[in-house]
């Protein structure tokens, strides 16, 4: 059975045990712009303790995310302002993936990201697929040796279908966010023979590619591949 939650167009604090101020913030992020903003606004979340997947109460505490961690917060933002929690899963290959909150105007596909990064971030609603929308990233989305990595997208996922206290109090991390994301269907972006006609990124893309929102610590340790571009 889902849980009585998932029936809600509007989230209620009472239904995502949040406390008034934790509630008050997400209401006041009343658009996906003013969602983006705020990520934008967080710090990055480099693990320097070791990885995590914050639900969305930590992520309010501690004011810093990684990529799935922003996302969460930006879709129960949504959600509470009447928008379903939506997220998209991208796969890559010998890279980290990249989850994103889902939106749409108009019939259109908007994203809302976090990431430390110049190339992976917002994405106007435009998109008249989540395939033409996953295929804007393809160009910029490169490992550390400049090959462009994107492989794959998933269907969108409805945070509805889980327990909030799963991803958004979420006292032990939101893994099973992380777990359900990367059981879903995923489609190809690229035939083989696409793939074959790649080329890397040239040394101004690489320069401009380098450029980074957060400075990292020296030393970090060694994380997980998944969801955290």
């Amino acid at each position: 059975m889902k849980p009585m939650a998932a029936r809600r167009r509007f989230a209620r604090r009472e239904d995502l045990g949040l406390s008034k101020a934790e509630f008050a913030v997400l209401r006041r992020l009343d658009s996906p712009r003013k969602a983006q903003a705020f990520l934008y606004e967080l710090r990055q979340n480099f693990e320097s303790q070791g990885d995590t997947c914050n639900g969305v109460r930590e992520v309010l505490r501690t004011r810093r995310a990684h990529c799935i961690e922003g996302a969460m917060l930006a879709a129960a933002a949504l959600w509470v302002n009447g928008e379903p929690p939506l997220l998209l899963d991208m796969r890559a290959v010998r890279d980290y993936d990249h989850v994103v909150a889902l939106f749409r105007r108009r019939g259109r596909w908007g994203a809302i990201s976090k990431t430390n990064g110049v190339t992976l971030r917002w994405r106007d609603p435009v998109y008249r697929s989540l395939r033409e929308l996953a295929m804007s990233y393809l160009h910029e989305y490169a490992n550390r040796r400049d090959h462009k990595t994107l492989r794959e997208y998933s269907r969108p996922f409805d945070l509805r279908v889980l327990r909030p206290a799963d991803w958004v109090t979420a006292p032990k991390g939101a893994w099973a966010v992380a777990e359900r994301l990367d059981a879903l269907p995923h489609y190809a972006l690229l035939s083989p023979a696409q793939e074959r006609l790649l080329v890397r990124r040239d040394p101004f893309e690489r320069r401009l590619g380098a450029m980074l929102q957060y400075r990292s610590p020296a030393r970090l340790p060694r994380a997980p591949r998944k969801h955290k571009k």
